[in-house]
């Protein structure tokens, strides 16, 4: 019988993982803005965030608080589930 470990990434010491989800977002949500013709300033208008908030999510510097999700969404002209997709790909961001 084998025996596998697996290493939660939440359990990440380094913490670098976690910044390679958070980027993996980042990069979602950048191409998404990118499609839709929307510069970081305007989808961050429309968010109701700072052009700053937008672009430290893009570059996965910050964690995306959940209450921003769906404002994101609608910024971006992307159905809510879409973005649940999203945050469920990067679920180790959080």
């Amino acid at each position: 019988m084998s025996m596998h470990i697996y290493a939660s990434p939440a359990s990440d010491s380094t913490g670098n993982l976690s910044v390679s989800w958070r980027r993996l977002f980042g990069i979602m949500i950048q191409d998404v803005r990118v499609f839709m013709a929307r510069s970081v300033e305007e989808a961050a208008q429309l968010a109701g965030m700072t052009p700053s908030q937008w672009a430290a999510l893009e570059d996965g510097d910050i964690v995306v608080d959940p209450a921003w999700l769906r404002p994101m969404a609608d910024a971006l002209g992307i159905g809510f589930d879409q973005m649940q997709t999203m945050v469920h790909l990067c679920q180790f961001t959080w």
